[in-house]
């Protein structure tokens, strides 16, 4: 035999004692007989055919009165799509403009399941990042390829996020009244009605509305014909009045809740808050306003009641600093403020490592996207602490079908694949959005307060 014969009989022979271990070990593997094993690839293995962005656009509606924007993301595949939220009530309009002039430009073709680069991609393209309008349009545009996400694994958004951490989702709502006693009445009902915590606010905002004087502004003709009046010092005197009404009503068993606004001084703010210490307020939200931040050191070291921050921030930036100084205890975004699903649970998962729990910003003025999209986060995330709860007007639920529901002071979600919310168009379109707000706020000489 010639040397050439040996080495091509040696190979022949080494090939066939491989492919005898592989089929052995593959047998072994498998628990079948070593002739029964096949090469092809198991349904779960092999994966979904990738599916393209057809088109991105925005669908404008009001049925309770407040402007709702939602994004809807039409995919390659017939029949897939998802929706998103993308409400800023107060400017509507610029977010459907950014939308529909420039999101759907540069989403076209990009392959769905890419999350994480399209975000990315979008957050940056516009060169200048932040603002509400272009957040806006992002988080809807994000909460969308969530939902299409989902729909693609079969599967509700929460289980992709890692599934349920807890059963429902605990909520409070809000009691108001224009004396102590009546906040005390309607916290009782809400009380009635499941609730173990409950949000307390004499009138509106700083407590506008319970004082009737005329302010020296409107008899000087200043200021908008609409723009409302706060005396601080009323406020701040009812307050404390108002928590001692309801404790003394209520029970020590309610959790208490009070939204400051940013509508007072910071040293105001600290000296209210120490006054409520006695009444051990679940938390107090939003002191001061973004632009007073360095005075949450000293709040933290005049007292001890939790608080509740963040409803106006854009970017990770902004409480990455004072979550990680534990300056509070509760991270209050509004999620499409941020820009969607993605963000929101970068938050949540650093808030984790400081116990900073998620008390997302839940409005009314937020779609009932939006608040799925709460919810299956509040699911999901073992540091959630609270929700704002919502309720949805007949009309609200004839346009969004699958809205999350409340029962017994818990939100609950649609066991569907994706977010569980559809929308019916034409019901939407008999509902057009406006654009005028009112947030003016103003002290007796007409100075604005902030927000």
């Amino acid at each position: 035999m010639t040397t050439r014969s040996r080495s091509t009989e040696n190979t022949s022979r080494r090939t066939a004692l491989k492919q005898l271990g592989l089929g052995s070990a593959l047998g072994l593997l498998t628990g079948l007989p070593t002739a029964q094993a096949t090469p092809e690839t198991p349904a779960y293995a092999r994966g979904l055919a990738p599916v393209r962005i057809k088109r991105v656009r925005a669908i404008a509606t009001a049925p309770q009165g407040s402007n709702l924007v939602v994004v809807k993301v039409e995919t390659s595949e017939p029949g897939l799509y998802g929706l998103g939220c993308a409400t800023f009530t107060q400017r509507a309009v610029a977010v459907v403009t950014a939308i529909d002039s420039y999101l759907n430009e540069l989403c076209q073709g990009k392959d769905v399941d890419n999350i994480e680069d399209i975000w990315q991609s979008v957050y940056v393209s516009s060169y200048w990042r932040n603002g509400p309008v272009l957040n806006n349009a992002l988080s809807g545009l994000d909460e969308a390829l969530w939902d299409i996400k989902g729909k693609r694994a079969n599967l509700p958004v929460y289980q992709l996020l890692g599934g349920k951490a807890r059963f429902a989702i605990p909520c409070y709502t809000h009691a108001n009244g224009t004396t102590p006693e009546a906040v005390a009445e309607s916290a009782q009902r809400i009380m009635d009605q499941g609730y173990k915590y409950v949000r307390i606010q004499q009138g509106g905002y700083g407590a506008v509305g319970t004082n009737t004087a005329a302010p020296d502004f409107k008899a000087a003709n200043f200021g908008g014909e609409t723009d409302n009046y706060m005396n601080e010092r009323v406020y701040l005197r009812s307050v404390p009045k108002m928590f001692d009404v309801v404790r003394k009503r209520c029970g020590d068993d309610v959790e208490l809740l009070h939204d400051i606004h940013e509508r007072v001084q910071p040293m105001d703010a600290i000296n209210l808050i120490r006054q409520l210490e006695p009444y051990q307020p679940f938390f107090i939200e939003d002191p001061f306003s973004p632009e007073n931040m360095s005075w949450f050191r000293q709040l933290r070291q005049s007292t001890s009641v939790p608080i509740a921050m963040g409803e106006l921030f854009n970017n990770i930036n902004e409480f990455k600093e004072p979550m990680v100084q534990h300056l509070f205890d509760y991270i209050r975004c509004h999620v499409s403020q941020i820009g969607g699903i993605t963000p929101a649970m970068k938050v949540a998962r650093l808030g984790e490592w400081f116990n900073v729990r998620t008390a997302w910003h839940g409005p009314g003025d937020v779609s009932p996207v939006g608040h799925a999209a709460h919810a299956h986060i509040d699911l999901a995330v073992w540091n959630f602490g609270i929700q704002e709860a919502v309720n949805f007007s007949e009309r609200t639920q004839e346009v969004f079908s699958g809205c999350p529901t409340m029962k017994n002071g818990y939100m609950s979600v649609n066991e569907v694949p994706g977010l569980g919310v559809d929308i019916n168009e034409k019901e939407a379109a008999k509902y057009p959005i406006g654009t005028k707000s009112n947030w003016q706020v103003r002290r007796a000489d007409g100075t604005i307060i902030r927000p």
